[in-house]
């Protein structure tokens, strides 16, 4: 995989934020395939309102959004009304992030966040626009990435390196158990997990850790009294799904 954006191609655009746009769709529709199947990916007609790329073969679909910054712990997005409609629609994409460097023209890092980790916990509703902006009232969402596990994160290129086809294609088919959860609550438990587990920062995870995060849990899921057994059942279930293993009593790993 090539990470040099082609400058060329942005010949004839005036504006910088057209030059970039140009060059990072431009790049991902040359480099990038689809993490569910590892086929070519397709690029929809422009302005489409839900999705940018798709696959012919899967029909997996894609959104992409690029930054020259680092990516930071919330992406901008569009409409929250439109957001939280296609959060319970089936043509809901996954999203693609990529950050570059304006001045090398370099890809540094890509990744996507397959569509079945968004939840309405991750979308932040932003204020709506002032009564003196074009679009009055207008109100838009933040994804917020600091909610999202880290196995939702899922890299082609970290740091400028390229992650081999294998890795990527592994990672999007080791928590594809989260699609088939329909129910919000449900898969909104096991991703609170998930992000326990990313912060106790080891493979290896006694479920005494697991525990301290109870209070925090608490919090989250005012409704449950039985913080202690949910975190079980869901240890389980994760188990279950060959997302971690059980070792010995009362201990655990991440697979």
């Amino acid at each position: 995989m090539n990470i040099l954006l082609d400058k060329n191609i942005a010949y004839g655009y005036n504006s910088a934020s057209q030059k970039i746009r140009v060059q990072t769709e431009a790049w991902f529709y040359s480099e990038v395939y689809c993490p569910n199947c590892g086929a070519n990916i397709e690029k929809y007609e422009n302005n489409r309102p839900v999705a940018d790329f798709f696959c012919s073969k899967c029909k997996e679909e894609y959104e992409l959004k690029s930054k020259n910054a680092s990516v930071g712990v919330k992406i901008v997005d569009g409409a929250y009304r439109t957001m939280m409609e296609r959060l319970g629609s089936d043509n809901n994409p996954s999203l693609f992030l990529l950050n570059y460097d304006s001045f090398s023209l370099q890809v540094k890092n890509l990744f996507v966040v397959p569509k079945h980790y968004f939840i309405p916990e991750i979308v932040e509703k932003r204020k709506p626009l002032a009564v003196t902006a074009k679009r009055a009232g207008w109100i838009g969402c933040n994804i917020l990435l600091q909610s999202i596990p880290q196995t939702g994160k899922i890299y082609f290129i970290k740091d400028k390196q390229v992650v081999p086809k294998e890795k990527v294609l592994a990672e999007w088919q080791k928590t594809m158990f989260l699609r088939q959860e329909k129910e919000v609550k449900a898969k909104g438990w096991l991703l609170d997990i998930m992000i326990c587990i990313d912060k106790i920062g080891s493979k290896d995870f006694s479920l005494n850790e697991v525990y301290e995060f109870e209070n925090e849990l608490r919090k989250k899921h005012p409704g449950n009294s039985h913080i202690k057994d949910k975190i079980r059942q869901q240890l389980q279930f994760l188990r279950d799904k060959r997302y971690l293993e059980f070792t010995t009593r009362g201990n655990y790993r991440s697979i």
